[in-house]
């Protein structure tokens, strides 16, 4: 299904009512938590959240993986998220005949691009994370991947990210805006990321942000941007660099592609879009209309470019990606104003005190 998102965004207005009933059932449920009649569990071993306080693409993926590298080259690091979009339930351990439809895109997306890690699923995490301590007893730290707002686990630091043009200060609740919690649960972060900034940010703008977020004692605010690396090959990893004249289809099904149209904007001859929902899950017909708008673009330097996240989904139709120039654009989140050894030192402290 392919969705108009300006025409999406138009509607919800309309949905204002409706985010009433919607804030009371989330205000009822984190008063639960903080009068402990719903328990929280912590567990003897460090355990870090990534999340946010909305729906969408805050860039919850890019952390994990800058956590992963951070961390991985000390200790044994395990992920764990509750695999969403996938076509199975309970706890599961990736593996090397895993699937994205069985663990998920975003699960399978670090599978294959940390072969030294844990990648494990589960919606009850509470009941995931001694299954996964079972299956690999020397994990040293579990990362939680969108779990911010899953209480029955007491992770033992808080990463919340926030979208630099979609603040949660200025957002809504569901289906309204994309708010899902209250933005008084920023204050159970112990850092707040803002992320998809402009590189060329300045200070004053950070200040006036950091003013705005209104950070307790205890927080630290840092800004990150999205940096994007050569294309590569779907199937073998080749490596093609943009040049002048490419003209690129762009094939998504993620929730926020405009940093990545914006990039293509600047970079490349032309591009052409086909916009699929979040975690869409590609079909043969699909394929087909992907290579018959491909067909009918009509430069000779073209290429197919789809996300990391997209592209585990897709790798299912092997044959058929085999003889196309179909890339895939990976990202990194790099970190504003020469801040990442301070944010590296934060995450690096929690563990190494950790008691």
């Amino acid at each position: 299904m392919i969705f108009n998102f300006p025409l999406i965004k138009a509607v919800r207005v309309l949905l204002f009512p409706l985010s009433l009933p919607y804030f009371l059932i989330v205000w009822i449920r984190n008063r639960l938590f903080d009068w402990k009649v719903i328990p929280s569990v912590s567990f003897n071993l460090p355990v870090i959240c990534v999340g946010n306080l909305a729906v969408g693409g805050t860039g919850k993926s890019p952390m994990t993986e800058y956590l992963v590298r951070l961390l991985s080259g000390d200790m044994k690091v395990a992920t764990l998220s509750r695999g969403y979009k996938r076509k199975t339930r309970g706890y599961a351990l990736a593996g090397p005949s895993s699937t994205a439809l069985e663990i998920g895109d975003e699960p399978m997306q670090f599978y294959n691009k940390f072969p030294g890690i844990t990648v494990a699923v589960g919606e009850r995490r509470l009941e995931a994370i001694p299954q996964l301590l079972h299956d690999r007893p020397d994990t040293k730290v579990i990362l939680l991947d969108d779990a911010f707002q899953h209480r029955h686990v007491q992770a033992g630091f808080n990463i919340l990210l926030t979208e630099c043009n979609n603040l949660y200060t200025r957002d809504w609740y569901l289906p309204a805006g994309d708010l899902r919690d209250q933005r008084s649960s920023a204050s159970r972060a112990d850092i707040i990321v803002v992320t998809k900034c402009r590189e060329s940010m300045q200070p004053d703008e950070a200040a006036r942000i950091r003013e705005e977020l209104k950070l307790q004692p205890h927080q630290q605010a840092f800004f990150s941007a999205i940096r994007y690396g050569d294309p590569y090959h779907i199937l073998n990893r080749s490596v093609r660099p943009f040049t002048e004249g490419t003209e690129v289809l762009l094939v998504t099904g993620i929730a926020n592609p405009l940093p990545l149209k914006k990039m293509l904007a600047e970079k490349s001859a032309a591009y052409y879009e086909i916009a699929y929902s979040d975690h869409y899950i590609f079909t043969i017909d699909d394929l087909k209309e992907i290579i018959r708008r491909f067909d009918a673009i009509t430069a000779e330097n073209k290429i197919i470019l789809t996300t990391e996240k997209d592209a585990v989904r897709l790798m299912k139709f092997d044959g058929g990606l085999r003889s196309l120039p179909f890339f895939v654009i990976p990202i990194e989140q790099v970190f504003l104003f020469d801040e990442a050894p301070a944010f590296n030192r934060k995450i690096q402290s929690f563990i190494h005190n950790f008691k």
